[in-house]
């Protein structure tokens, strides 16, 4: 059986779902996106994502009319009619189609193109790659500079990934003006003793949801935390590193750039915090 995906306001086989090839999302790359974890059959950190959807949206003047218990509603339906135990629900908003190819925005009243699918994953939480850690290189970060906004212009984090794959590596971190400012699709942290470092939130990171939680799951362990730049060097001389994701949680990281962190192995503050992170977000999924 074909997957069943929702697109304005109907539930479809994947391949009855189309869009217009003037549709904002596909001509502009305007549009932005959330993804959330499912586990058990439950929706993680749903309240977060929605929040920074809207705020996406409202950073670029792009509006939709769902509530937040349609946007439940079809969350949940999706995970229903698709057999979703362990997987991610992919939800996109354009802005639409402006009846043409136009650099200006379509008029107002003009319906916002929303999509959402479900993509089945297994061992999701328990990841083979959290056990034995992951290897980065670092890339000069040549993204826009509005990275705070979740849009769906991935075409560099794409070819940040496709890099690390060639080297032989997991995934990159992007380096502006000398430090790390996030992963290609996540935030990034190091650990020197009990004190937990990650670059403080600007324009020039995405607000993590996952970032959130961890943060102050750690602060509730007694766990010092300071929010500043680092450099790939400073990362490489750490005791332990680590990035979050809504779809990895807290994955490890275990060498950058071919110089060994800490042990070269998976550490412990960074094992436990995904433990935590884990328990507490299933504990408030809904």
């Amino acid at each position: 059986m074909s997957r069943i995906v929702y697109l304005n306001g109907e539930y479809l086989p994947e391949e009855e779902a189309k869009i217009s090839i003037f549709d904002r999302g596909f001509v502009m790359g305007d549009a932005v996106y959330e993804v959330t974890s499912v586990l058990g059959g439950k929706i993680l950190e749903f309240e977060g994502h929605m929040n920074r959807l809207a705020r996406s949206m409202a950073e670029l003047e792009m509006t939709c009319d769902l509530t937040r218990d349609e946007w439940v509603e079809i969350h949940r339906e999706l995970i229903k009619r698709n057999n979703i135990d362990e997987g991610m629900v992919y939800l996109q908003v354009s802005r639409g189609n402006a009846g043409d190819r136009d650099f200006h925005y379509p008029p107002e009243g003009t319906p916002p193109t929303v999509v959402l699918y479900t993509q089945a994953k297994e061992n999701l939480a328990d990841d083979p790659k959290a056990k034995v850690g992951i290897k980065v290189i670092s890339l000069p970060d040549l993204r826009w500079h509005r990275r705070d906004i979740k849009t769906v212009q991935l075409l560099y984090p794409s070819m940040a990934k496709m890099a690390a794959e060639k080297a032989g590596k997991n995934d990159a971190w992007f380096v502006e003006d000398g430090f790390v400012t996030e992963g290609s699709s996540n935030n990034v942290y190091i650990v020197k003793g009990n004190k937990i470092i990650t670059r403080q939130l600007s324009h020039d990171i995405l607000h993590g949801i996952t970032r959130a939680s961890l943060l102050k799951y750690a602060a509730e362990s007694q766990m010092e935390i300071e929010e500043r730049p680092f450099t790939i060097e400073e990362a490489q001389s750490a005791d332990e590193a680590f990035y979050t994701s809504a779809s990895a949680f807290v994955m490890p990281v275990v060498e950058v750039d071919g110089e060994a962190i800490g042990t070269g192995k998976v550490g412990p503050v960074a094992a436990r915090l995904r433990e935590i992170y884990l328990d507490e977000s299933l504990k408030a999924a809904i």
